[in-house]
């Protein structure tokens, strides 16, 4: 059994870039050499065709000088000559590639017998020059050997130092080509490892981890939504650090009073009167709510709450709760105040909406102090239904604006469980205006309380 060899993305993307640099310096490479090879021997043909010419014009003048060919015959020393000064003659060979003759020729006279030339037959394809008098007469020909191969040692010299240099160049060049691949790997790869080792510090729970986004690219914009998602966990923990401590201490004090009275009545030291039951059920009826209001923020925390949305209006729902909580607030001397339209038509689960009233107004019944009051105005605008609730001192502070709708929170100092509540009302009504796609927050009152302003947009069913 073979370990299995796990290959990392950085191989992965270096194997495919360079494998694609040596595709194409391959195929360039060898387009080079055929292009370099056919134009060689381009180059070739072309010289010997222009001293075909040449030799063919000389050989012409040589024949009208002697009438004959006798001169040539199998005269070696003399064609030699005449190449010789034709490759001196700077006007004749001024267009003429340098080095001489690179293949065979034949000279033949006007019978087809060879008088100049190697032994073995000769090439019917080869390149032919007319040998022709001032008469017009054809005496003879130039024949020469189609350059089909390099046959010269100087010129296959010539093409292995060149096919050397060549596979010397494609060498080098993959040398480079590897040392880029390899730094530009590196380099594309360095924030994807940046968020793999910050996804590995999430998964282990720190959820202080960040990670660099410098780049606008693709790779930038997922640090930054990596570096989102960690501050919401990281924030999402320490609510739940908070939640957990704010309600066990929520529980304790509650219970431990009920503790103390039992043990009171048990030992004796109090009698089990009616009022002491009706105080053991205050302390019961406190338990209840807050273990209540915690299963209905848990409930709207995880959308499980029931909304069976309607076509409903905000006028009668707002003047209902009001009637309600109307002895309490004038037990209290506290004004209640309503500056409602004739109508507020809004898609909406009533039920919700009226949870949400009722909380607020407890809210508002609560923090008020004695002879103050509490205005609530609704006004139709063309983006939804925007309510206050405007109540009188004492007020809160910026700061406590901001952190009214956390769980727990009360904004009195003394947090008297009697005066302040379970402090997630708000919290709860923060989960019902967010499931109607709406926006709740705090600000300074101008009556010297506080102002909590209600957005909820219209919405076309």
């Amino acid at each position: 059994m073979f370990a299995k060899i796990r290959i990392g993305i950085t191989a992965k993307l270096f194997a495919a870039i360079f494998s694609t640099c040596m595709l194409v310096l391959i195929t360039m490479h060898w387009g080079v050499r055929l292009s370099f090879e056919h134009g060689f021997i381009d180059y070739i043909k072309k010289g010997n065709e222009q001293r075909l010419i040449m030799l063919s014009d000389a050989l012409s003048d040589q024949y009208e000088q002697h009438g004959n060919w006798d001169f040539l015959r199998h005269n070696n020393k003399l064609i030699f000559q005449i190449l010789r000064s034709l490759e001196q003659n700077p006007d004749a060979t001024s267009t003429l590639p340098p080095h001489g003759w690179r293949t065979p020729f034949w000279v033949i006279d006007q019978h087809f017998h060879v008088m100049i030339g190697p032994r073995g037959p000769v090439p019917p394809e080869g390149t032919r020059r007319n040998i022709t008098t001032s008469d017009g007469r054809i005496v003879g020909w130039v024949i020469g050997s189609p350059p089909e191969r390099l046959t010269r040692s100087a010129d296959i010299n010539f093409d292995q130092q060149q096919r050397r240099t060549s596979w010397i160049i494609v060498a080098l060049t993959m040398l480079l080509a590897a040392l880029v691949t390899w730094l530009m790997s590196r380099g594309l790869l360095a924030p994807v490892k940046r968020l793999v080792e910050g996804t590995q510090h999430l998964a282990a729970g720190n959820f202080t981890s960040r990670v660099e986004a410098s780049s606008r690219d693709e790779l930038g914009r997922l640090a930054q939504d990596f570096n989102r998602l960690a501050s919401t966990l990281e924030k999402n923990e320490r609510m739940r650090r908070a939640f957990m401590a704010d309600i066990s201490h929520e529980l304790r004090t509650p219970l431990a009073i009920l503790r103390g009275e039992l043990e009171a009545i048990q030992d004796g030291v109090r009698k089990l009167t009616p009022e002491s039951i009706v105080s053991l059920q205050g302390e019961v009826s406190t338990l209840t709510k807050l273990v209540d209001d915690v299963h209905q923020l848990s409930l709207s925390d995880e959308g499980a709450l029931a909304y069976r949305k309607r076509h409903t209006d905000l006028v009668p729902l707002l003047e209902m709760v009001a009637s309600n909580f109307a002895g309490r607030f004038s037990s209290r001397a506290l004004r209640l105040t309503l500056r409602l339209p004739e109508q507020a038509p809004l898609f909406g689960d009533p039920d919700r909406l009226m949870q949400l009233f009722t909380n607020l107004m407890e809210n508002s019944l609560r923090y008020t102090d004695a002879g103050g009051g509490l205005t609530i105005a609704l006004e139709n605008r063309p983006d939804g239904e925007w309510i206050y609730f405007d109540d009188s001192a004492p007020g809160i502070t910026d700061e406590q604006c901001q952190q009214i709708f956390e769980r727990f929170y009360r904004a009195e100092n003394s947090r008297n469980r009697a005066s302040g509540g379970s402090g997630l009302g708000l919290a709860i009504c923060q989960n019902i205006v967010e499931a109607h796609d709406g926006t709740i927050k705090a600000d300074h009152s101008d009556a010297g309380g506080v102002r909590i302003t209600v957005h909820l947009p219209h919405k076309n069913h």
